[in-house]
């Protein structure tokens, strides 16, 4: 009963985050033998984009930051689909994370090209309150890439083990400005302390718009039935829990300290340790390991066995 179960939550979580063959494990993360991509098997990156609880709760954490920039939400509202197919979206952010993190550099290096050349010159246009916007500028692509990984890092420290040292969260955010540099980001924070800066820096130029409001109520909505709705408010609360304090309130996520410490923390934490029961071993990690010889350390290989595990 407990394996199907794990196969059925698995295949579930499958089919919505990699959407149909989006895995494509030989394609994409197992040849050529040796070759480390962007970044290898001993960067703390593929420390971090091997948790699964981490990587989506910050992945939805970074959708709610990023929106906060009025030019950057006003592409996603004028281009994006995601009001009538927000899945396809999030295959395609999954697919390109994964691809830049754990596939070959030809992968890694194909994948940036393909999001730089092919898709960003056709985002551009005029946001509601006059500015132009494009995908390409540079500043706006390193707003959405620290908002990501800032997310990502802090998903990570809520729901991963074994913990970052200090030194290994600047090693961090200096491998991952790899590829955004890669993209066309400019002036990229490269330590802990540098995004802090970054981020308060930025703090003027950010805004609630009422597109982000919408789109992220739209979000916490979503579900194709009430298990599935359930499940997305969990997570998307695990997620606002990851924010800054000042970009909460903005989006209309603020909730009274007592729900989020007596609820909402204990819920996602649930919710954390069945995605990891459910989804390590990563299929994907496993390829791009054996891909190098090798085989993924304890923490990827499903060391927490079942829901209720400590959490160590």
């Amino acid at each position: 009963m407990t394996a199907r179960l794990k196969a059925y939550v698995r295949r579930e979580l499958n089919a919505s985050v990699h959407g149909s063959g989006g895995l494509r494990l030989k394609e994409r993360y197992s040849s050529p033998p040796g070759d480390p991509g962007l970044f290898g098997p001993g960067a703390v990156t593929w420390r971090v984009h091997s948790d699964a609880p981490g990587m989506l709760m910050g992945g939805f954490a970074s959708l709610m930051l990023q929106s906060l920039h009025p030019l950057a939400m006003a592409g996603v509202d004028q281009h994006s689909d995601f009001r009538t197919d927000p899945l396809t979206r999030l295959n395609r952010t999954v697919a390109y994370v994964l691809s830049t993190t754990f596939g070959s550099t030809e992968v890694a290096e194909a994948a940036v090209a393909h999001v730089r050349e092919r898709v960003h010159p056709h985002i551009n246009g005029t946001a509601p309150d006059g500015r132009p916007y494009s995908a390409a500028d540079p500043h706006l692509l390193t707003w959405v890439h620290v908002a990501e990984v800032r997310c990502f890092l802090a998903g990570y420290e809520r729901f991963g083990a074994p913990p970052l040292t200090a030194a290994e969260r600047d090693r961090y955010y200096r491998e991952v400005a790899v590829p955004a540099r890669m993209l066309g980001a400019r002036d990229v924070p490269e330590s802990a302390a540098e995004v802090a800066t970054y981020l308060r820096d930025m703090q003027p130029e950010l805004q609630a718009t009422e597109a982000a409001i919408e789109g992220i109520h739209f979000i916490r909505r979503f579900g194709a039935n009430p298990r599935e709705r359930v499940a997305v408010r969990v997570l998307m609360n695990g997620a606002s829990a990851l924010l800054p304090d000042w970009a909460r309130d903005p989006l209309r996520l603020g909730r009274p300290d007592a729900v989020r410490l007596l609820v909402d923390r204990p819920l996602a934490q649930a919710a954390g340790r069945t995605l990891r029961w459910a989804m390590e071993p990563s299929e994907i990690v496993g390829t791009a390991y054996a891909r190098m010889g090798l085989t993924p350390p304890r923490q990827h290989l499903g060391w927490r066995t079942a829901p209720g595990a400590s959490q160590g």
